[in-house]
């Protein structure tokens, strides 16, 4: 006989939720996995003694949890997306009849909480993943990656010359027409803090792109004649202007992240602004995760990264902290001078003729970086038949390098030796991959959040669900692997011989 299902709603009345989701279900497993109920002695402080209740600490970060897992960047679909899923209403604690917060409270309960307590939950995830041993410690991939910021170029504004005196601009905010004049708002606008050598360089640099061909392909001429020392966005004053080749111009951020070489596990990550060099960004990344391992008892040995992080200064910070920094020097420096081989004994450059250009003095490039200065005799450079050629305009020869000259120097050599090549290959496959997963997996693509600290903790919970689907991965293969040995042993133990082990792997 045909059936029929009888599609007519009906009032539930006695169900359980736990016996509807699988065993093997990915959030049961996290649920009985994960105790977070230490965020409720540490949210105490955000929290006063009367009012109504709050969202449950601990709700809150599954929902943030949740939400990386699953790739949804808006609050409003977050809440949309669990109210349809038994899984994720059983992980969070809430029954079929009973309902979710509203969106907004999780937009405000995100801003009311420090980043000192994100943190502390990425330290308590780590801590899970050094216990069973998939963390070494020993060797870290550093690498960055930009991150789209809640904010439009479209919208962007001119910053006020650095006058004496107060300055207001009006606000980016459109006011709608009605028969009632109101005063638009007015804030101060911020004020340019470039170098005025940064500035003549970026004016020529405009001039340049005024007058140049147009191109296929190129970007209009507003996107090019915008930058971070005369603009800045009014929705977002911390994002900032950059480029990716390849890529249009946005307002992003910058994920400076450090993934261990063992198992692939995120050691750190930091929001980082997206105007600043990579290598800037290095001393405050090893510092904290020195610190991290510390507390977990390991030590930092080695570092792997591109040639973004190439400075002088990062190489001599390195070995100062007993740390073997694997990255290959910037393309523009040069190891050698033609016709002027160095003496790294005596520290001096000797010409073609004999003659030593001795060290004689430090300077300062416009930017702060330190050059050591290096001069001929001016007796010898008068009287030599090359002058002509050598220095035509000068009185005597001069040569300026960078003071941090013999730690680039061994840097080369690291990166042009055997095992540099291989280093290079295990950060590109080591950091990569998390890069690329984290944007396009667990919401990293564009943040829904504004400001730098907002963005933070946006990054240390996506850090945090990568290492937790990690660790769910790897205690499955843990424990399937010490099945195998149990059994092997056991076997060996009845005296079964090797003949029989292939059949005790079927059984």
């Amino acid at each position: 006989m045909q059936g029929k299902k009888d599609d007519h709603e009906k009032l539930v009345t006695h169900f359980q939720l736990s016996s509807r989701i699988p065993k093997g279900n990915f959030y049961r497993r996290l649920k009985e996995m994960l105790d977070l109920t230490f965020l409720y002695e540490h949210t105490k402080a955000c929290y006063g003694s009367t009012g109504n209740p709050s969202i449950d600490p601990v709700v809150f970060f599954k929902f943030m949890l949740i939400g990386h897992l699953e790739n949804i960047t808006s609050d409003r679909k977050l809440i949309e997306h669990c109210s349809m899923r038994m899984d994720m209403l059983y992980f969070l604690g809430y029954n079929l009849d009973e309902p979710l917060p509203w969106h907004s409270t999780l937009s405000r309960t995100r801003q009311l909480y420090p980043e000192v307590l994100f943190e502390l939950l990425f330290d308590k995830v780590f801590s899970l993943c050094v216990a069973n041993s998939m963390v070494a410690g020993r060797r870290v991939a550093i690498d960055s990656a930009p991150v789209k910021a809640n904010a439009s170029m479209e919208r962007l504004l001119e910053k006020q010359p650095n006058l004496p005196g107060p300055r207001l601009v009006q606000s980016a905010e459109v006011q709608p027409k009605t028969s009632i004049v109101t005063p638009s708002p007015r804030q101060a606008a911020p004020v340019i803090t470039a170098a005025d050598h940064q500035l003549r360089q970026l004016k020529k640099r405009q001039q340049n792109l005024k007058h140049a061909p147009t191109t296929l392909g190129a970007g209009n001429e507003k996107a090019k004649l915008l930058s971070n020392k005369t603009h800045y966005s009014p929705a977002d004053p911390d994002a900032r202007i950059s480029i990716k080749p390849g890529k249009a111009r946005k307002l992003n951020y910058h994920c400076s992240l450090a993934v261990d070489t063992a198992e692939g596990i995120i050691s750190h990550v930091q929001a980082d602004f997206a105007d600043g060099r990579d290598s800037q960004n290095l001393p405050d990344i090893t510092l904290k995760l020195q610190q991290r391992l510390a507390n977990n008892e390991l030590c930092l040995e080695e570092i792997l990264a591109d040639s973004g992080y190439s400075n002088g200064a990062n190489y001599a910070l390195l070995e100062q902290w007993n740390i073997t920094g694997w990255i290959p020097v910037f393309g523009q420096y040069k190891p050698q001078i033609e016709g002027f081989p160095y003496a790294p004994e005596s520290d001096r450059f000797i010409c073609s003729q004999g003659k030593h250009l001795m060290f004689k003095t430090f300077d300062k490039t416009a930017d702060g970086g330190w050059l050591k200065v290096y001069r001929a005799d001016y007796k010898d450079c008068q009287q030599c038949p090359l002058k002509s050629t050598c220095v035509p305009k000068s009185q005597c020869r001069q040569i300026i390098r960078t003071a941090y000259d013999p730690f680039y120097r061994r840097a080369l050599e690291r990166q042009q030796s055997r095992r540099g090549k291989r280093m290079a290959r295990l950060r590109h496959q080591t950091v990569e991959p998390v890069l690329g997963s984290l944007v396009d997996y667990y919401g990293l693509r564009k943040v829904n959040v504004r400001g730098k600290t907002g963005v933070h903790k946006v990054m240390l919970m996506a850090a945090v669900g990568y290492n937790l689907k990690k660790y769910m991965k790897f205690t499955i293969k843990s424990t399937v692997s010490q099945a195998i040995a149990l059994k092997v042993e056991w076997s060996l133990a009845s005296g079964a011989t090797l003949l029989s082990f292939p059949r005790l792997f079927l059984n």
